[in-house]
């Protein structure tokens, strides 16, 4: 396999550049996906779409901690890639040292408080009735893996920085199989239920901190640090904080997102509505795999061009990124638009060993979730300039635009209009929430991202 070295960022056609750095992003972030789709469809079908609600109860607390690993690597990827553009390599690896040493401290204490807390947070989360002690089960033993899934995701960010995307790409292919091989052997075959699927989840979270630990310490990585390079330095932990909060803001959002509607829907329709709103949480994550490969590919091409000063270029990877995003949108949007009804069949089916009151509501959620679909994603093809934008100003390391334009959508629109329209609308006024608030922060990143190209890209550097 032919290496990508990080200084053929700022010589390469934009366009050729792009596609080389967003496949492989995209084929990670799909089989990533995949695994969450697949997973689902497995615990839908084996045990039953009580533990799907689960689940969606307790990804939204596990992935805000494992999120504080996506955070440091994003911010401190935006400074390596700076860093590398401008052939500062000494601060890359401080910078990359600081980020393995921020990560574990991190995301260890918070899976303490995660554990110690655990009796709250399910509940907090619409962990109610009936799916309380599934999610319960599922969320101590996943929780265990979380600092090794938030390595992870730091890594596979760095991997980025430095040009080496199909390296990245196999860090999230490799324990996207290990666990489906796993779910198969624990749920399936051993008939372990819910805790089979979580140490399957575990399992791959430890598989993918090897790999990733693997090609820092014996890889290909240009980032050979030493000891001295974890120490922390203030300055570099100012620098990822500032950057890196905007993706643990992301994810707060999120998080906080996932706690109301499951309570909001728990109030509307009880446990079904939560599985409902599970599968569409499922699908939310497969189906932009295209959009989020091409946001992710777009991040070291921007950072590294704008610390080398090439204007020019980070304007014209800029728009490329925009429109290839919105092509690949329409597409997913057609898609979702006309299959609804197979899509949410692949979730689940009754089975013999299942009450009569899990098949009522295995009908329930098939019946509701095909027109909650068609709402959600009916602005599908105008989001990629939301997430494009966004990036933009987190790569070239304008942390206060970044911060403000990634809670634009979830944080200034979304939260307040679940908040209002289900008082009117009821249960479609939650569906309704999603393509209003996308339309609402396209239009605020849209004009955001045209002044900063006018008075930073367009204006000639003294």
């Amino acid at each position: 396999m032919a290496k990508v070295l990080s200084d053929q960022l700022g010589t390469e056609p934009i366009g050729k550049l792009l596609v080389k750095q967003a496949v492989p992003a995209g084929i990670g972030i799909l089989v990533m996906s995949l695994n969450v789709l697949v997973d689902s469809i497995f615990v839908g079908n084996w045990i039953g779409s009580i533990a799907i609600a689960a689940i969606s109860v307790v990804l939204p607390i596990t992935f805000f901690i494992a999120a504080l690993g996506m955070a440091i690597g994003v911010g401190g990827s935006s400074i390596l890639s700076r860093a590398l553009g401008a052939n500062q390599k000494e601060k890359a690896l401080k910078t990359f040292g600081n980020q393995i040493s921020l990560t574990l401290l991190v995301t260890t204490t918070m899976m303490m408080v995660g554990l110690y807390y655990t009796d709250s947070l399910i509940p907090l989360f619409g962990g109610k009735g009936a799916i309380f002690s599934v999610a319960r089960v599922y969320y101590i033993i996943i929780l265990y893996g979380v600092p090794l899934l938030g390595f992870t995701m730091m890594g596979n960010n760095v991997m980025r920085a430095e040009g080496k995307p199909k390296f990245a790409m196999f860090g999230l292919i490799l324990p996207s199989v290990v666990n489906l091989l796993a779910d198969y052997i624990f749920i399936y075959v051993l008939d372990m239920g819910m805790a089979g699927a979580a140490w399957a989840t575990t399992l791959s979270y430890a598989v993918s901190a090897v790999y990733v630990a693997l090609f820092f310490l014996y890889g290909p990585s240009e980032l050979k640090i030493n000891t001295g390079h974890l120490a922390f330095k203030s300055s570099i932990l100012r620098e990822i904080g500032s950057l890196g909060f905007v993706t643990l803001s992301r994810q707060a959002v999120v998080s906080s997102t996932y706690l109301l509607m499951n309570n909001i829907l728990f109030n509307l329709g009880g446990e079904a509505m939560i599985a409902v709103y599970a599968i569409i949480g499922r699908i939310l994550m497969f189906a932009l795999f295209p959009i989020f490969g091409v946001t992710q590919g777009f991040l070291p091409i921007a950072g590294f061009n704008y610390g080398a000063a090439y204007y020019s270029r980070v304007k014209e990877s800029i728009n490329k990124a925009v429109w290839y995003a919105c092509v690949l949108g329409s597409l997913i949007f057609l898609g979702l638009m006309l299959f609804p009804d197979v899509i949410t069949g692949l979730f689940l089916s009754n089975q013999p060993h299942q009450s009569a009151d899990e098949q009522a509501m295995n009908q329930f959620v098939l019946a509701n979730t095909p027109n909650a679909i068609r709402w959600v994603f009916a602005a599908t093809p105008i989001i990629a300039l939301q997430l494009i934008g966004a990036a933009y100003f987190q790569a070239i390391g304008k942390a206060i635009p970044a911060l403000l334009l990634t809670l634009t959508r979830q944080g200034f629109f979304f939260i307040p209009l679940i908040l209002l329209l289900p008082n009117f609308f009821g249960e479609l006024g939650v569906w309704l929430s999603f393509p209003i608030a996308d339309v609402l922060a396209t239009i605020v990143t849209g004009y955001y991202l045209r002044k900063e190209i006018k008075s930073t890209l367009e204006v000639p550097k003294g």
